[in-house]
């Protein structure tokens, strides 16, 4: 393809691409095409000849629209999700553009100094342990999957076993105690580094799914041998935190491993508005956060952060005779993930931490918080409307009347296309979660939603 088809084909994907993110704010929220119909948009017949890169692009965005939801909108609330900020997509297409193998620092030296140095800012934001090494993954579960591999080395280490060389098979057994309402994320981590999703011991929590400190030491005191042990930093449906210095004390005095499932939560520390929530975590032994939450990088970018980077490369790090290794002192990306082939995330982080600045970071969290706080004060007025958690951060948890009266709710705010909620079952009851976490939220579009929900839970409740 020569210069001219190039330019013509990349502009006509960035008129694209304007016209549809300034039209987010209007667009419906759910996905006009079934999944069925979008099967049948997409069926691929392997053809003996090709189609020209110009058609194959009109004909990829006609396909896909009308399965598309506006995820990147203002009144997107049914999961934390970023709104993947203009500034990071252009730095994801140069991503693609360039199209580098981000493994190590001699292929690619751009990508490696660029991760470097992003990792670097994630510690200062965070105001984590300047030593830790950090992995680009491609969200929370990649990132416990990774920090929770470092751990099982590091503890079966300490009880004499090397674990990366010989297994778990004869090892000493791992204890992990964690809360009773961890995110699915970490049970997955743990499943696929074979510990045993169901081997866990479970911590009681109290109301607002935070881990109840008695009960926790409790737990850590009946353990013994090698230990892991799995707080988190903002829970699911209500974004609460654990009680992490008590918590980190009693992990140090069993020489036990602490990990911090933090993947929006752990940005509460780039605030001064809701710090003190996040006050103890930076004395654990390693961290999982999103960057495509509240730093709204494009999908998909998320980071493993681990205090002791000698645990971090024995868990990761591949070696081959054809590969680059570290004898120079530079830091190879592929040692702190578990992919050697994968694309340049630094990139996109490096600009949006560029974009922003610190300030402008911990407004957009600090406003997104007191949106919640807005949902939960105009929803909770509402007679019928109850909302069952403490909104101590972007989370908001609310029940209309019953059961089936909650989901009839949430199918009908779904169909409106104003705004966007997902429903959970918690704690025996069905509830719709509301998560504020894209850049362009406001109190207008609370109120809009709030509007479009009340809307629909009068329409349920004159139904009964």
């Amino acid at each position: 393809m020569d210069t001219p088809d190039l330019e013509a084909l990349f502009a006509h994907i960035a008129r694209y691409a304007a016209q549809r993110r300034t039209a987010d704010a209007e667009r419906a929220h759910h996905p006009a095409a079934t999944y069925a119909e979008q099967l049948e948009r997409f069926r691929l017949p392997v053809q003996d000849e090709g189609v020209p890169a110009k058609q194959v692009i009109r004909e990829l965005i006609e396909f896909a629209e009308p399965g598309l939801a506006a995820i990147t909108s203002p009144r997107f609330h049914g999961w934390v999700i970023g709104g993947s900020n203009a500034t990071g997509v252009a730095a994801d297409w140069l991503t693609g553009i360039w199209g580098q193998n981000a493994g190590n620092h001699l292929a690619t030296p751009s990508a490696a100094a660029a991760e470097e140095q992003a990792g670097v800012a994630l510690l200062d934001l965070l105001d984590l342990p300047r030593e830790s090494s950090v992995g680009f993954v491609t969200g929370a579960t990649m990132a416990n999957f990774t920090c929770l591999a470092a751990a099982r080395g590091d503890v079966l280490r300490r009880a004499g076993w090397d674990v990366e060389a010989d297994g778990l098979f004869g090892a000493p057994p791992i204890t992990v105690i964690l809360g009773e309402e961890a995110h699915s994320t970490v049970f997955a981590a743990i499943k696929y580094l074979g510990l045993g999703a169901q081997r866990v011991v479970k911590v009681d929590v109290d109301h607002n799914g935070a881990m109840i400190p008695g009960a926790f030491l409790d737990a850590i005191e009946r353990a013994s041998g090698p230990i892991i042990v799995v707080a988190q930093a903002g829970q699911i449906n209500t974004g609460a935190f654990d009680p992490f210095p008590a918590i980190a004390k009693a992990v140090k005095a069993k020489n036990g491993w602490l990990h911090v499932d933090g993947a929006f939560g752990l940005w509460a520390r780039a605030t001064t508005t809701h710090r003190h929530l996040g006050e103890g975590l930076e004395l654990a032994d390693s961290w999982a956060v999103d960057g495509h939450k509240w730093l709204q990088t494009p999908y998909d970018c998320g980071y493993a952060i681990v205090r002791h980077r000698g645990a971090h490369i024995r868990a990761m790090q591949i070696a081959a005779s054809y590969l680059p290794g570290a004898g120079d002192g530079a830091r190879n990306p592929s040692d702190f993930v578990p992919e050697l082939s994968r694309r340049a995330r630094g990139f996109a982080t490096w600009a949006l931490i560029r974009h922003y600045g610190r300030r402008r970071i911990a407004e957009m969290i600090t406003r997104h918080c007191a949106c919640a706080r807005r949902f939960a004060h105009n929803l909770g007025a509402e007679a019928g409307v109850k909302v069952l958690n403490d909104v101590v951060l972007n989370q908001v948890a609310v029940r209309f009347g019953d059961d089936e009266q909650t989901k009839a709710v949430i199918a009908r705010i779904q169909a409106g296309g104003v705004t966007f909620v997902g429903g959970a079952l918690w704690r025996g009851c069905w509830i719709m979660r509301i998560s504020v976490s894209s850049e362009t939220t406001t109190e207008a579009d609370v109120d809009r939603s709030v509007e479009a929900m009340l809307e629909a839970w009068r329409a349920v409740r004159g139904q009964n």
